[in-house]
């Protein structure tokens, strides 16, 4: 079954249209009763892309692939953990993430694998599916070079699951879902015409709804200060459960995210979720800023991982350090909290959440 999709804005593929709308029959994962379920539910796995890139890691590439490995070996104890890697890389990946990470040949240009890697979707039978979001290396910046935009095939194609491909510029990162139809995100990212020009929200409602199964978006204006990507909300929000938000908390009156707090704050107070459920807020104090290379990291402890029975978070040698894991833990009494300092993800532009993207558990869907 297909649905015909009609947008108001241009193309990323096609270019803008003759009339102001285009339309295109698609076959979407809601004509075929898929959703997104949220991260806490139970994971088949969780994807990886081994690092690689010199440039992205400004200096600290060594130190990367440390973290990286811990952040694997630590999620590993809780789920299978699949690592994409060069196969000039084999044999450091290897010895780095010893034999609880199992690794899959790839072409990699680089690791951020919430953005470039497929956004799963699953029935009310349990069939999994995936969507190729168009992958344009975070759309604002000039592309110099090729970008891992093929990453949702290979990995779809490895796992013999059915894709669907989206007619419009999204990353993985710019969005988090609760499981029962609400979405939360930022106009700063979602809006920008660098990604999808003329694109308004009510367009992306439409899109949520027919690729994700999502009823309810709630609008958050800005991300945080020196978030390369440009606004991606899992640096600042996150739902902790139906109704639960856990927000980055600045409460310095001259940093700038101070006003990407209090705005987030009142945008919220008067939000209700899909089910009508009126929006409550958990606060996590923001680690003070860092730069690196003479540039402010975008470090936040919402940047985490649920993996099943477990929440892999950042720690920064920062004060609030030992707070952030007590509310945390407060947020989430049944599950291990792991820690893992992660200054050299940030320093790449990231953080935990960033370079994992689970699958939820089920069974393929063959390809179309």
């Amino acid at each position: 079954m297909t649905q015909l999709i009609q947008i108001q804005g241009e193309h990323p593929l096609a270019g803008p249209p003759a009339n102001g709308f285009f339309s295109i029959p698609v076959r979407t994962p809601q004509s075929d009763g898929l959703t997104m379920p949220a991260e806490w539910e139970e994971h088949d796995a969780c994807w990886m892309v081994w690092p690689c890139s010199r440039e992205c890691f400004k200096g600290v590439l060594p130190e990367a692939k440390q973290t990286y490995a811990e952040v694997a070996r630590a999620i590993a104890d809780f789920e299978p953990v699949y690592m994409l890697v060069n196969p000039e890389q084999w044999t450091e990946a290897r010895n780095l993430l010893g034999s609880a990470v199992t690794l899959v040949k790839a072409t990699c240009f680089d690791s951020w694998a919430r953005d470039s890697a497929p956004t799963f979707v699953r029935d009310k039978k349990g069939k999994v599916a995936g969507i190729d979001w168009v992958f344009t290396g975070w759309g604002h910046y000039p592309i110099t070079g090729p970008c891992d935009e093929g990453m949702a095939i290979e990995i779809l194609r490895h796992l013999s699951m059915r894709r669907y491909t989206a007619p419009f510029i999204l990353e993985g990162g710019s969005i988090h879902v609760d499981g029962k139809g609400t979405l939360i995100t930022t106009e700063q990212c979602l809006l920008d015409p660098k990604r999808n020009a003329g694109y308004t929200k009510a367009d992306f409602e439409t899109l949520f709804k027919t690729y994700l199964g999502i009823d309810t978006v709630l609008w958050l204006a800005n991300g945080l200060e020196g978030d390369e990507t440009t606004g991606h909300v899992d640096i600042l929000a996150t739902f902790a459960r139906p109704g639960l938000i856990l927000l980055n908390n600045c409460i310095d009156p001259d940093d700038a995210n101070f006003a990407v707090t209090q705005d987030a704050k009142q945008r919220l107070a008067g939000a209700v979720d899909a089910c009508g459920k009126a929006i409550e807020i958990a606060e996590i104090p923001q680690p003070a800023p860092q730069k690196w290379n003479g540039e402010r990291m975008d470090l936040s402890y919402i940047n985490f991982y649920i993996p099943n029975g477990a929440i892999i978070m950042s720690s920064f040698n920062d004060p609030a350090d030992d707070q952030a894991k007590e509310i945390m833990q407060q947020v989430f009494p049944n599950r291990t909290i792991v820690q893992i300092p992660s200054l050299p993800l940030f320093a790449g532009g990231g953080g935990i959440h960033c370079i994992t993207q689970q699958q939820p558990s089920g069974t393929a869907l063959p390809p179309f």
